[in-house]
C-alpha cells in the first residue's frame, strides 16, 4: 500500500511554498482585503513548546479560510526583538545580544514554518532592525513636535501653539499640559530666551522629559514598569526594587484617555479586556480642592469623587512618595515617620492596590485646615494612597470609604458620621462615629450637593470640578544598551531633536553591557556618543525605549515593510485599514493594547494613517497547560514504586520527564539513562509496567512537562499537530496537553489518505457520480466547517472531519465529487495532506486558489427517515421509509418487512402507533 510519508509531503510542500511565494500579499483593488494578526512574539532561547502555535493556528485556519472565499490575505510575522532576556544574557556572556537574538529568530523561524502557516515571510519584521526602528524613532519625533489641543481634541504640530503663543500668549489655550504650567501673555513670550522657550514647550509636548517616581532596579541597571516588579523585587531574577525620583521621557497617554475609553465601544473584544483597559484608564468625576497647612506656607491639592463627605473629613493621608512628606514630618515624628516612607515606598503600586488587609501608616505631625469649616485635621503617610493616582492625597471621611475606617480604626482616629439626605449612595454604612452637622449642603441630594460644594470651591478660588483619570503618562525611557536610542541630544540641559537625515540613529558599540561606574546607562560606555550640529558637539540621550516602543506601531510597518520613504505608504495603509483579527494573549490587556491604540490614535490625528483603531477583532487564546508526569521513590532509597502500589509504601513523588512516558507507562531504560543519579534505580511493577501519576499544570522546564512540537512533527507530523491542538477543545478555554490522545489523530489522516487509494495501495479515485449518502456527508460536513470557522470553534470542525471520513470510508466511497471538495473544506486545518492529494488528483495550482465549497440545502434537507420498529414496546428492526409517505402507508411498509413478519408470525395487531418522522410501535 502507498503509505502516507508525511515528513516527505510536509517537506515539499513547504519549499514549495518558501520558493513560489505562494502568501505573499500586495494591495488588489479588486478583491475584498483580510488582515490576520498574531500578537508580536519575543524570540526566546527556549523556542516554541506546543502551546505556543495554538493562537497561530488558529489564525492561519481562518487566514487560508478567507483566500478561498476569495479574499486577498495579509497575514505577516515578525519578531519583537528588543528586550531584557538577550540583554541579561550579554551581561553575563558578554555576547553582543544581537547575536543571540538572531540565533533565537532564527530557531523561531525555523520551527514556525514546519508547522506549515501561511505567513508572508517577504513582509517580516524585527524592532532590532535599525531600518525598522528608524521610524520608531521617526514617530517619536512627531510625538515630541505634536500637543494635544483639548478644544479641537487631536493632537496638533508644536508649531500651531507657538503661533498662537506669539499672538495672545496661552490664556486662552486648551491643552493637555503639565498642571503647573505658568501663564503669560503674547509679549511675556516675545521676551522669553530661546531655552526658556523651549522649557515652556517641553510643558506641552506630547512626549516630554520630567521627574517621576519609577521603580528603580539597581542590580538590572534600569527602571521597570509596575508590572514588572513583585513585593518589592523584580520580576525577572529577582533583585530588589526601590521607589525613587528619576528625571525621564513620558508620554503624554493621558491626553488621550476619554478617546480611548470611548474607542472601545466599538471594538469586537472580549469583554475582560475592554472592562481591563476602562479600570485602567479609571475616569472619575469629581473635584479638585486644596487645604492649607497650618503653620507652614504649604498647600495639599486633592481630588474626591464626593466632596459632598466634605463635612466627615478626620485626616488627610498621603502617599509616601508625595513631595510635601520630607517638608510636613515634624522632629517629635521624624524617626518614626522617615523610617516608615523609607520601607513603604518601595512596595509597588501594584501589591499596594492588591494588599488589602495589611493596615500601616504613620503621622506627621502636621495638621491641614478643613476650608469648608475652618477645622484642623491631622496629615498621616499611608501607603494605600499611591503618588499614580490623583493628586497623591486623600480626604480621608471613614464613615464612607472602607480603607479610610480600616486605618482610622487602627489608629484610633475619629470617625465621623455625616448627616445628608439621600447622599448615603456609595457610603460606607453601619459605622457609626460622632454626628457632624453638613453645614450649608445638609439635607440636599447628593448631585445638588457636590454642585454647591464646588461652586463654594470656585467662588473662593480653592478648586473646581474635574474629570480625574486614574491613568498616568506612560514612562518611555529604560536604562538599558539592547533598545531603540532616542534620537536627541542635550544643549544646555534642554532636549533637541537630531535631524531626520541621520536617521536611524543606530547603537554604539559598547564594552559591557552594564552601567557605568558613575551610574549611567550603558550607553555611557560608548566612545563617541554625541552629536555633531553646525553650532557644536552636544552629548546624545543615554537611555533607550522601553519594550513597548516598536511593538506600538508594527502593524503598520507589515503593510509596506520594504518602503524606505515612509513608514507606510498612504495607498497601503487605506488599503489594509484595521486588523480584522487579531490573536493574542490578554495579560496584554493594559499594556501593548493601550499603548497601541494611543500610537494609533496620535498618527491618525497628524494625518498619517486612515484609522484611529488597529484592532478591530480580538481572541484572546487559552493556554495549553502541560499533563506532568510522577515517579514515586521509596523515602531513603533509589526504589521506585508503580502509582498502583504507592499505599502500600511510604513514598515521596518526583516529576519525570513526560517525554520518557508514554500512555502514562515509564520507560524505564530512558529513566535510568535521564540522570546520572537515577543509574542504578529500582521499581515495583504492576504487571510487568511502571505506571506513572499524572497532573494539569502549568507548562515548565522545571516541572519536566514541556512538548517540543518539533518533536510531535518528528513523531506525528505537522497536519496532526494542527488538527491536534484545535481538537483539544475551544480556542478561548484552557486545556491540557496529552500526547496520549494525538494518536486518533493521526490515524484519522491515514484514513483520509486511505480513502484515494485501494487495498493495494494504488491511486483509485473514480470520476462516477457518488452515491446520495455521500454527498449527504459531505456537504452536512461542509455547512458545519463554514459555520464554525466563521465563528471560530475550531474544535468541532475536527470532530466533524473524523465523523465525515468514517461514513465515507463506510460507504467506500471514492468519488472525486466528494473527495475534492472535501480537501478544499480541509486544507485550511491540514495544508499538507491537502495539497499533496489535491495535485494527484491532477491540479497544477495549489489548493489554495481553489473556492471554498457551498453546501447546497437538497443534500442537507432529509427526504427519508429510519423508522425503529417495535413490537410490544421492544425494538425489533429499523425501516428507511420516505418522509412523504402517509401514516397508513407507513404502517402497511411497517407490517410488510420481513424482519417485523418474523416477529409477528401472522398475528394480527391489536394497534399500530405511527408518529411520523419517528417511530412505528405495534401491539400484539
Amino acid at each position: 500500500m502507498s503509505d502516507y510519508n508525511f515528513r516527505a509531503i510536509e517537506k515539499k510542500w513547504q519549499d514549495r511554498w518558501e520558493q513560489t511565494g505562494i502568501f505573499n500579499a500586495s494591495p488588489e483593488t479588486n478583491k475584498p482585503k483580510f488582515y490576520s494578526l498574531d500578537m508580536f512574539p519575543y524570540p526566546s532561547g527556549a523556542g516554541l513548546h506546543v502551546g505556543h502555535p495554538l493562537g497561530y493556528i488558529a489564525s492561519d485556519i481562518v487566514t487560508r479560510y478567507k483566500r478561498l472565499k476569495g479574499f486577498n490575505v495579509l497575514h505577516p510575522m515578525g519578531y519583537d526583538s528588543f528586550g531584557l532576556p538577550a540583554e541579561q544574557y550579554a551581561i553575563q556572556t558578554g555576547q553582543h545580544p544581537a547575536i543571540t537574538t538572531e540565533e533565537n529568530i532564527k530557531r523561531y523561524t525555523e520551527q514556525l514554518k514546519n508547522i506549515g502557516f501561511a505567513f508572508d515571510w517577504s513582509k517580516e519584521v524585527r524592532t532590532s532592525d535599525p531600518e525598522y526602528y528608524r521610524w520608531t524613532q521617526w514617530i517619536f519625533m512627531q510625538l515630541f513636535e505634536s500637543y494635544y489641543d483639548m478644544a479641537a481634541d487631536k493632537a496638533m504640530p508644536i508649531a500651531h501653539l507657538v503661533s498662537i503663543f506669539e499672538k495672545e500668549g496661552n490664556k486662552g489655550v486648551k491643552a493637555a499640559c503639565d498642571e503647573d504650567t505658568e501663564i503669560f501673555s503674547a509679549e511675556d513670550w516675545a521676551e522669553y530666551s530661546t531655552e526658556k522657550k523651549q522649557r515652556v514647550l517641553l510643558r506641552y509636548r506630547l512626549t516630554y522629559l520630567a521627574e517621576t517616581t519609577v521603580n528603580w532596579c539597581a542590580a538590572l541597571g534600569t527602571v521597570l514598569s509596575n508590572d514588572e516588579v513583585k513585593d518589592g523585587f523584580s520580576e525577572r531574577g529577582g533583585h530588589p526594587v526601590e521607589r525613587k525620583r528619576m528625571m525621564q521621557w513620558s508620554m503624554r497617554i493621558t491626553a488621550y484617555a476619554e478617546r480611548l475609553l470611548n474607542g472601545l465601544e466599538s471594538l469586537d473584544w472580549p469583554d475582560p479586556v475592554k472592562e481591563m483597559q476602562r479600570n485602567w484608564i479609571g475616569r472619575s468625576l469629581g473635584a479638585e480642592m486644596v487645604f492649607d497647612v497650618e503653620g507652614q506656607n504649604e498647600k495639599i491639592k486633592v481630588f474626591t469623587t464626593r466632596i459632598d463627605t466634605i463635612y466627615g473629613v478626620t485626616y488627610l493621608a498621603l502617599a509616601p512618595e508625595h513631595e510635601l512628606v520630607e517638608k510636613l514630618i515634624t522632629e517629635d515624628q521624624r524617626e518614626i515617620a522617615v523610617s516608615y516612607v523609607a520601607q513603604a515606598k518601595n512596595r509597588s503600586e501594584r501589591d499596594r492596590m492588591a494588599d488589602v488587609k495589611t493596615i500601616s501608616g504613620a503621622f506627621t505631625g502636621s495638621y491641614a485646615k478643613n476650608p469648608f469649616n475652618g477645622e484642623s485635621i491631622p496629615i498621616w503617610i499611608a501607603d494605600y494612597v499611591l503618588a499614580g493616582y490623583g493628586t497623591g492625597a486623600v480626604m480621608a471621611v471613614p464613615s464612607h470609604d472602607e480603607r479610610d475606617y480600616n486605618f482610622a480604626n487602627h489608629f484610633g482616629l475619629e470617625k465621623r458620621q455625616v448627616i445628608e439626605g439621600d447622599m448615603s449612595e456609595g457610603s460606607f454604612p453601619g459605622k457609626g462615629g460622632t454626628i457632624m452637622n453638613s453645614g450649608f449642603i445638609s439635607g440636599l441630594k447628593m448631585q445638588e450637593a457636590m454642585d454647591k460644594a464646588i461652586a463654594f470651591l470656585e467662588e473662593k478660588g480653592i478648586g473646581k470640578g474635574k474629570i480625574q483619570y486614574k491613568m498616568r503618562d506612560a514612562i518611555f525611557t529604560r536604562q538599558r544598551y539592547w533598545g531603540e536610542p532616542l534620537p536627541v541630544y542635550f544643549k544646555n540641559d534642554l532636549p533637541y531633536l537630531v535631524d531626520e537625515r541621520d536617521l536611524p540613529l543606530p547603537l554604539p558599540e559598547v564594552d559591557k553591557y552594564l552601567p557605568t561606574e558613575d551610574g549611567a546607562p550603558p550607553l555611557g560606555r560608548a566612545k563617541d556618543w554625541t552629536y555633531k550640529t553646525e553650532e557644536g558637539t552636544f552629548p546624545l540621550e543615554m537611555s533607550t525605549m522601553p519594550g513597548w516602543a516598536g511593538s506600538s506601531w508594527y502593524f503598520f510597518r507589515y503593510m509596506d515593510a520594504q518602503n524606505k520613504e515612509e513608514f507606510v505608504s498612504k495607498s497601503a495603509a487605506n488599503y489594509w485599514g484595521s486588523v480584522d483579527l487579531y490573536i493574542g494573549g490578554a495579560e496584554h490587556a493594559t499594556g501593548h493594547l493601550l499603548y497601541s491604540r494611543f500610537w494609533t490614535k496620535f498618527l491618525f490625528d497628524r494625518g498619517l494613517v486612515p484609522i484611529e483603531e488597529p484592532f478591530q477583532k480580538m481572541i484572546n487564546q487559552g493556554m495549553i497547560q502541560g499533563r506532568s508526569n510522577f515517579v514515586y521513590r521509596k523515602k531513603g532509597t533509589n526504589i521506585f514504586v508503580s502509582h498502583g502500589l504507592i499505599g502500600e509504601h511510604e513514598v515521596s513523588p518526583m516529576h519525570v520527564d513526560v517525554n520518557i512516558v508514554y500512555n502514562d507507562q515509564l520507560d524505564i531504560e530512558a529513566f535510568r539513562n535521564w540522570r546520572p543519579d537515577l543509574k542504578d534505580a529500582e521499581f515495583i511493577l504492576e504487571d510487568g509496567k511502571y505506571n506513572c501519576g499524572a497532573e494539569v499544570e502549568k507548562m515548565s522546564k522545571s516541572k519536566y512537562n514541556v512538548v517540543n512540537p518539533d518533536d510531535v512533527i518528528e513523531s506525528y507530523g505537522a497536519d496532526t499537530l494542527r488538527l491536534y491542538e484545535m481538537f483539544l477543545g475551544p480556542l478561548e478555554q484552557f486545556k491540557p496537553w496529552n500526547t496520549n490522545g494525538i494518536d486518533g489523530v493521526f490515524k484519522f489522516l491515514k484514513k483520509l489518505w486511505r480513502l484515494f487509494h485501494d487495498k493495494d495501495g494504488k491511486w483509485n479515485v473514480s470520476d462516477k457520480p457518488a452515491s446520495k449518502e455521500a454527498l449527504k456527508s459531505l456537504h452536512k460536513t461542509m455547512k458545519k466547517v463554514e459555520e464554525d470557522i466563521e465563528r471560530h470553534a475550531f474544535n468541532t470542525s475536527v470532530s466533524s472531519f473524523m465523523i465525515c471520513v468514517n461514513e465515507l470510508s463506510a460507504l467506500k466511497c471514492n468519488n472525486r465529487e466528494v473527495l475534492e471538495p472535501l480537501l478544499i473544506v480541509l486544507s485550511p486545518y491540514a495544508p499538507h495532506i491537502s495539497e499533496e492529494l489535491w495535485e494527484l488528483l491532477g491540479h497544477e495550482q495549489s489548493i489554495i486558489h481553489a473556492q471554498f465549497p457551498i453546501a447546497e440545502e437538497k443534500y442537507l434537507t432529509e427526504d427519508s427517515h429510519q423508522y425503529p420498529v417495535s413490537i410490544n414496546g421492544k425494538m425489533r428492526a429499523k425501516i428507511e421509509l420516505s418522509l412523504s409517505l402517509s401514516k397508513q402507508e407507513i404502517e402497511e411498509a411497517a407490517l410488510q418487512d420481513e424482519q417485523i413478519q418474523k416477529w409477528t408470525k401472522g398475528q394480527q395487531p391489536k394497534k399500530v402507533i405511527v408518529v411520523p418522522g419517528k417511530i412505528v410501535n405495534i401491539v400484539l
